[in-house]
């Protein structure tokens, strides 16, 4: 066999290496079945066997059994009944649930089958054991580690953190000042109405956030802006996080952390002791993201904004 496309691809290629394993594996099976003189297909097994084992089992049950889907059952059972290796009815007591049951033909395969089994079992042990790792057990552990977290999930990571390094936070700039402006204006209005002191600050950034003593950076991404935040000071100690906005078509790439980040680096050097944000619990997302950068909710005053309904701190 020719192992040069895989030498390339690394383990990038699992899925394909695994396949062409498996379909390996399969064709050798086909002919091992003749050889006991088991007409059965390869992909049957896993049910013939759950039956052999417990006779009289609904499409769920055996799913679950074995660990395949219920379509992929189903069309299992489909052709096995074709070859009448199965009898299906329905169940007495919920004639909306179809029982499998072995027939007779299949019946008179199980003591070949079971020498099979037995020989098979021995030879896989044995060519195993002539192996510098164990397949079986790196299988089991491939298995635990898919459940711990996918391979689409793992990957969807790395794309994020990649993409994440291209993004660079900038101070505030006047060319920088409709981006600010229209990002903040399509995130609030997707969620509320604007207020009048969001006009303020998305019209006049200067005068109401930055000569006052706050800041205001912006995330760029591929040297465009993809997101905002502020720094508006309160007083000499406490500053309030407000007007964080990203742009949809950029998230996932951990802009919203990023800033956060940032702004909170850039409090502290603004001699700040307390950082304070206003929001509301129907944005989960960005709820979730605060309490990852460290804020804690607090019972504050009232808020000039009417969509307010939670506030919090974090202390530097």
């Amino acid at each position: 066999m020719n192992y040069g496309f895989f030498q390339k691809t690394g383990s990038m290629a699992l899925g394909s290496r695994l396949r062409q394993v498996s379909e390996r594996l399969t064709h050798e099976a086909a002919k091992i079945y003749g050889l006991y003189g088991v007409a059965i297909e390869p992909r049957w097994f896993p049910v013939l066997y759950a039956l052999a084992q417990q006779d009289s089992q609904s499409v769920a049950q055996l799913a679950e059994a074995i660990g395949h889907s219920q379509a992929s059952v189903s069309q299992i059972i489909k052709e096995m009944n074709q070859r009448e290796f199965v009898m299906i009815s329905k169940a007495a007591d919920d004639g909306r649930k179809t029982i499998i049951t072995l027939s007779d033909q299949a019946r008179q395969y199980l003591p070949a089958l079971h020498q099979q089994m037995a020989d098979v079992g021995e030879s896989v042990e044995a060519m195993l054991a002539q192996a510098q790792h164990n397949l079986w057990k790196a299988l089991d552990e491939l298995d635990y580690l898919l459940d711990q977290k996918s391979l689409f999930d793992r990957v969807n990571q790395k794309r994020k953190q990649r993409e994440s390094q291209q993004v660079q936070i900038v101070p505030y700039a006047e060319q920088y000042h409709e981006a600010f402006r229209q990002l903040n204006i399509e995130w609030i209005t997707t969620h509320f109405a604007l207020e009048e002191l969001d006009y303020q600050a998305l019209d006049h950034p200067d005068e109401k956030i930055i000569q006052p003593g706050g800041c205001i950076l912006i995330a760029l991404y591929q040297g465009e802006p993809v997101g905002t935040c502020a720094l508006i000071k309160m007083n000499d100690t406490t500053y309030e996080l407000a007007k964080m906005a990203v742009d949809p078509n950029a998230r996932g790439k951990h802009i919203g952390w990023l800033l956060g980040k940032a702004v909170l680096q850039k409090a502290s050097q603004l001699g700040a002791k307390k950082v304070y944000l206003e929001s509301n619990t129907s944005l989960k997302p960005a709820i979730h993201l605060y309490h990852k950068l460290g804020f804690q909710r607090i019972m504050g005053t009232d808020s000039p904004y009417k969509r307010c309904n939670i506030q919090m701190e974090y202390t530097l």
